[in-house]
């Protein structure tokens, strides 16, 4: 299924698959998997069974399962799976604001609407690219590791930054940002790379949160408290700025 084109007239397949696991796992299971085989050699069942678990768990934290992505210049699709917890009027990152002598300009300032993602352990952490174009920043940051729900968690934790363009001039920025748990942020791409709607761009390790400023003009099509899915579900139309009502059921 993937890269195949489906539409919204019936085109295309689509069956059911077991997701794939990122490679980034494959360390991690291998050694609790050892630690299991081990324990269970010498007879200690009480740490073979929770390691053995373990190494499940290990795989589902991992899972990077096909997203099928709207594909529309005007769409901003979700860059992780995981609970709307914020949606302000921020100032952009200074990272992703200010000359940083490559002669790329960065994101214009002023207020912008920014949304924010929070992942759970239980959630795929694979990250995908709010939208296409060229990978003009990459910055990394080094700090804290608090509660990544929380606001300031923007400012003060170990994050990621991302500048994309488009063709057309338009750009946006979004970070990830390590929490309480995640202690490791891997980009799968580099500044420079061209990158498609939904495409992979990274991951963080076992909880954490994703931000996105939207292009000035642009408010968030998604609600506070709305589950998204990375790369299929559309946060913003491009220069569509309305406000929008949802009820909780």
């Amino acid at each position: 299924m993937a890269n195949e084109i489906l539409d919204n007239r019936g085109r295309g397949e689509a069956t059911w698959q077991w997701p794939r696991i990122h490679p980034e796992a494959h360390k991690f299971a291998a050694i609790a998997g050892v630690a299991s085989a081990a324990a269970a050699f010498f007879a200690w069942e009480t740490l073979a069974w929770p390691l053995g678990f373990l190494v499940l768990g290990i795989c589902a934290f991992f899972r990077d399962p096909v997203r099928v992505t709207p594909q529309d210049d005007r769409f901003i699709v979700a860059p992780a799976d995981g609970l709307v917890t914020l949606i302000q009027q921020v100032e952009p990152p200074r990272e992703l604001v200010m000359d940083d002598g490559s002669g790329t300009r960065g994101l214009a300032p002023g207020p912008v609407t920014r949304i924010s993602i929070f992942m759970s352990v239980f959630d795929v952490h694979i990250n995908r690219a709010p939208y296409g174009g060229t990978v003009r920043r990459v910055v990394y940051i080094p700090g804290k590791f608090m509660n990544a729900d929380l606001d300031k968690a923007s400012e003060d934790n170990e994050r990621q930054h991302f500048l994309v363009e488009r063709a057309d001039g338009v750009r946006i920025g979004f970070t990830q940002i390590a929490g309480l748990v995640a202690r490791r942020i891997v980009a799968f791409v580099k500044e420079g790379d061209s990158v498609a709607n939904g495409q992979r761009i990274g991951l963080i390790r076992f909880g954490s949160r994703v931000d996105v400023y939207l292009p000035h003009g642009t408010s968030s099509r998604v609600i506070k408290g709305q589950r998204c899915v990375a790369g299929e579900t559309v946060i913003a139309d491009l220069g569509v700025d309305q406000d929008l009502i949802a009820v909780a059921h």
